[in-house]
């Protein structure tokens, strides 16, 4: 993409152990293949997640769909379609209060629910490697202010959110004490409606009377009813609910800066791509000059990929998540103006047995990615698949397969005493060389293209 060199440098480690599930709490469910990567170029990780893996770090690792106990299923969303949800617009608007007024929501919160932590995964450190083999490429880090901030809490691993859109939409309805807190209003005692008042109506039929009474008068003032271009009602978009969440002359001022960050991911700048470049980044959430939150996010060739989150726990009544979500949903919409090739938002993994990890599916319009033959599956043809079984092949055509499935083991490429070989000619150097099972299990992993690019270190 930038014409340089660069190479992707990992080591691969296996998945036959089962470790901690951090959803079911399986004490040993949990399996997945997984490498340690020294770098990596953007490329190459837009490849590997388009085939199921996922990056905690420099911890680089791929369910093994079929046997371990909760399936992550890879999702993404459709960035320039996404429309928010009921729930997603309530976030916004619960910000913009916040921002306004001053005072944070005072009803009970459950906490966002968030992904497994990752580090009982397997192995989380590399091989001893000579530091002549493997050269990272120098990111500018982030600024110190985050390091030195011991009372935000990590949300690990990818995008956290509010929780599912029936525990927002269930909530019974609420007013506002004198005080400020949220109570349950709580019915009158007594034999009914009041006879000597009108019966209770719906708010949208009262709206819809009023729509009524103002065509009236316009008519009797002579005023064609026919609607202007700037009169048709169009749906407001996930920008301007955010400008709205952000009044002027407010009691609170909330700013955001981004930052390069330290990762495996290789900086890049393309002619064709963002003005911010590729790699990854600190996004930081600042409110009244405080720190309160901060995302990281990896800026691919066609995505932006959430990793995680760090929130103040003082502000979890906030849904910083969510929140921090959306705005990344508008942020990947915005680099699609400079790069239309981006122009998905990936959310990490989707997880339908277990239902805290379904909101995901609220990002709509969104794809699961096939666990068979590596293909994009519109979540609404997924789910009844995932009703009947925790694990699902989402492509229908039978005789589909991998299109990228590994054909020459020997073409892959490894790195061995500081020279890079194709594997055959390494096998033939190491006479009697028993690691062509597990050579041939990484290729099958992270595809052919991939298997010729990425050098695969042996020691």
């Amino acid at each position: 993409m930038a014409g340089n060199k660069s190479y992707t440098i990992v080591e691969y480690f296996g998945g036959d152990d089962g470790y901690r599930c951090g959803y079911c709490k399986n004490a040993i469910g949990n399996f997945s293949h997984g490498m340690w990567s020294h770098t990596m170029t953007v490329q190459d990780y837009q490849d590997l997640i388009d085939r199921g893996w996922r990056r905690s770090g420099k911890y680089v690792y791929k369910p093994i769909m079929n046997k371990t106990c909760c399936p992550q299923y890879t999702i993404r969303c459709h960035a320039l379609k996404f429309q928010p949800s009921k729930s997603h617009k309530k976030i916004l608007k619960k910000m913009s209060k916040f921002i306004s007024g001053g005072e944070l929501p005072t009803e009970q919160n459950d906490g966002e629910p968030m992904d497994s932590v990752c580090e009982e995964e397997g192995p989380r450190e590399p091989s001893k490697v000579c530091p002549a083999e493997v050269k990272c490429a120098a990111i500018t880090d982030i600024q110190k202010e985050v390091a030195e901030c011991p009372t935000i809490t990590e949300v690990q691993k990818e995008v956290v959110d509010a929780a599912p859109a029936s525990s927002e939409t269930s909530r019974e309805d609420s007013v506002s004490a004198p005080d400020g807190r949220t109570t349950a209003t709580a019915p009158k005692p007594g034999v009914g409606a009041d006879p000597s008042r009108p019966p209770c109506r719906k708010a949208k039929d009262l709206r819809k009377e009023r729509r009524l009474q103002k065509e009236q008068m316009r008519h009797a003032d002579g005023v064609s009813s026919i609607p202007t271009p700037t009169q048709t009602n169009q749906p407001k978009t996930l920008e301007d609910f955010i400008s709205e969440s952000l009044p002027d002359n407010s009691s609170h001022c909330l700013e955001f800066r981004r930052f390069l960050c330290d990762s495996p991911l290789e900086a890049e700048h393309s002619p064709d791509g963002p003005e911010v470049g590729y790699g990854s980044f600190h996004q930081q959430y600042w409110l009244d000059g405080r720190i309160v939150a901060v995302g990281v996010i990896d800026i691919l060739p066609t995505c932006v990929s959430s990793v995680y989150l760090y929130y103040h726990p003082d502000f979890a009544s906030l849904s910083l998540g969510s929140y921090s979500a959306l705005r990344e949903i508008a942020f990947t919409r915005q680099l699609q103006k400079q790069s239309p090739k981006l122009s998905y938002y990936y959310l990490g993994f989707y997880i339908h047995s277990c239902p805290k990890m379904r909101y995901k599916g609220q990002y709509r319009p969104s794809d699961l990615l096939c666990p068979e033959t590596y293909v994009w599956v519109p979540i609404e043809r997924c789910l009844p698949h995932l009703e009947n079984s925790r694990y699902a092949r989402f492509n229908q055509d039978p005789d589909a397969g991998d299109a990228r499935a590994l054909k020459d083991v020997g073409r892959a490429l490894v790195l061995y005493r500081r020279a890079v070989m194709p594997y055959a000619a390494y096998s033939r150097k190491r006479k009697g060389s028993s690691d062509e099972a597990e050579v041939q299990q990484y290729g099958g992993l992270v595809g052919q293209d991939c298997a010729e690019r990425i050098l695969l270190y042996r020691a």
